[in-house]
């Protein structure tokens, strides 16, 4: 199957293709979706976030390992659930898990071509942070394509799926939901988007959690390249 093609299991919900002249607004996720999830950058901020629960909570690693996924599970962010917990400071946290090194992205070069061709604004919705954003974009060579960030900070902490975050970035930035399209890995994140009357874009990783609820009809088209299915949209 073409990777450009929509699923089997949504495949009797067809949802027409965006045509990039009636798209106002591209809201793209980060991690995993502007780059492929092969080149493994979130391993390193998963690292730095066992290492900072380790310290900050006076954990063996393996300990660390376990609380620090069960917080995801729980709060869709290790973040959500060590401020609810343990009253973790987010900035500190932040700035330490993002401490990265992105020099092994690929040549963001045909994401660049594909992003010209859209019509429209571009937004980045990430539960990283601004400085991790912009050091991905910068990499990249994309960021001169996208307006604004919105971000963890910006979603009061709150991270996807929940969807006052959602509501929220629509208001501030004067979105109109039924021109927009919404391009994230994880199937489930794509939920609130669809309810907001957005068009859903899900980028297929190898990550379990990737996966979860990509069968419902939130998830209005898929793809395993995401340049690949931007070049491939009509006018």
């Amino acid at each position: 199957m073409p990777s450009n093609q929509i699923q089997p299991a949504t495949a009797e919900k067809t949802h027409p293709t965006p045509h990039r002249r009636d798209t106002d607004t591209w809201v793209f996720d980060l991690d995993n979706t502007l780059y492929p999830a092969h080149c493994n950058l979130f391993d390193q901020v998963d690292r730095r976030i066992g290492e900072f629960v380790s310290a900050a909570l006076d954990l063996d690693p393996t300990e660390a390992r376990l609380l620090q996924k069960k917080y995801f599970r729980d709060h869709g962010t290790t973040l959500s659930g060590l401020m609810q917990h343990h009253a973790i400071k987010p900035a500190e946290y932040l700035n330490y898990v993002h401490d990265i090194d992105v020099s092994g992205l690929p040549d963001g070069f045909a994401l660049d071509r594909a992003l010209s061709r859209l019509d429209g604004r571009k937004l980045i919705y990430t539960n990283g942070s601004v400085r991790h954003a912009e050091n991905v974009m910068h990499q990249l060579g994309v960021s001169r394509h996208f307006e604004a960030i919105f971000d963890i900070v910006a979603s009061e902490y709150r991270p996807k799926p929940d969807p006052a975050p959602y509501a929220e970035m629509v208001r501030l930035h004067d979105i109109d939901p039924a021109r927009t399209v919404m391009i994230e890995d994880i199937a489930r994140n794509l939920i609130p988007a669809a309810v907001l009357g957005m068009a859903t874009v899900w980028v297929r990783t190898q990550h379990d959690w990737s996966h979860t609820d990509s069968t419902g009809d939130h998830v209005h088209h898929a793809t395993d390249d995401l340049v690949e299915w931007l070049e491939a949209l009509p006018n």
